[in-house]
């Protein structure tokens, strides 16, 4: 199937590691053009050339998202250099811990500008583009506004918003066009992820006890899947969809726990 998206210009925050790089990989090689905003200019670079080297575009722009500031001259970046915007997706974020008990107001903020304040931020800025192009808006999110994980209240309530602004955004948007989903994730294995596994106390066999409750396959999604269910959502190919939270997690959120 052809997504007709060769020659789209496509920002994906967080674009150069873990789910944002799949993201990445999957729509230059559907031939996009993918504007990866990040803040390490070394993973923007090395996903660019990765990206080059099999024959994709990238372009890459250095931002701390957690700047307001930082949020809008990525956009501008963006067009200056490309003069259009036809998708964003908003994926930059960590699940930073920051639990009821163990946080602070501080905390909590800090993990909300981290989290879900650059979602509005990009959208706002990229908006009169999106509007010109008729483009679409995907925003990544977590099981953990469904289902809860513990100490994580500022991670979780970043997610309960980004689904609410995905609804919230595909009403507002409906007069220009504009169509507006979310993907949402349970276990991707990303760098993230690896480096949280291994704080705990038995982490292969956590790992093992995490996988064998995934329904399908027993196994992790893999970013490319996630960056599939991406690339579908900001094509043609799914012109009628909007306001979705597509659960691409291998049944790990909904389905009967008993079946694992």
């Amino acid at each position: 199937m052809d997504l007709n998206l060769k020659d789209k210009v496509i920002i994906v925050t967080g674009g150069a590691r873990g789910i944002g790089e799949g993201i990445s990989q999957v729509l230059a090689a559907e031939g996009a053009i993918v504007a990866i905003v990040g803040r390490s200019a070394g993973n923007n670079d090395a996903t660019v050339a990765n990206i080059e080297q099999a024959g994709g575009k990238a372009f890459g722009v250095v931002a701390e998202l957690t700047n307001p500031e930082a949020c809008k001259q990525a956009v501008e970046q963006v067009m200056n250099q490309f003069g259009r915007i036809d998708g964003l997706v908003n994926n930059a974020g960590e699940n930073d811990g920051v639990g009821l008990e163990n946080g602070s107001y501080e905390g909590f903020m800090s993990s909300l500008h981290k989290n879900l304040i650059h979602y509005f931020l990009m959208a706002h800025h990229a908006l009169p583009a999106l509007k010109a192009s008729k483009g679409s808006i995907v925003n990544i999110g977590s099981k953990v506004a469904t289902t809860g994980q513990g100490n994580t209240s500022a991670y979780a309530a970043s997610n309960g918003g980004r689904n609410a602004l995905t609804r919230e955004w595909a009403v507002e948007l409906l007069p220009y066009g504009i169509r507006v989903n979310a993907v949402i994730v349970a276990e991707s294995w990303t760098p993230l992820y690896e480096r949280w596994i291994k704080t705990l106390p038995n982490p292969d066999e956590t790992l093992q006890k995490i996988t064998s409750k995934i329904p399908l396959e027993h196994r992790m999604t893999t970013t490319t899947e996630l960056g599939n269910a991406v690339a579908f959502l900001l094509s043609s190919a799914s012109s009628h969809t909007t306001g979705q939270l597509v659960y691409v997690d291998g049944g790990y959120t909904h389905l009967d726990r008993s079946i694992s």
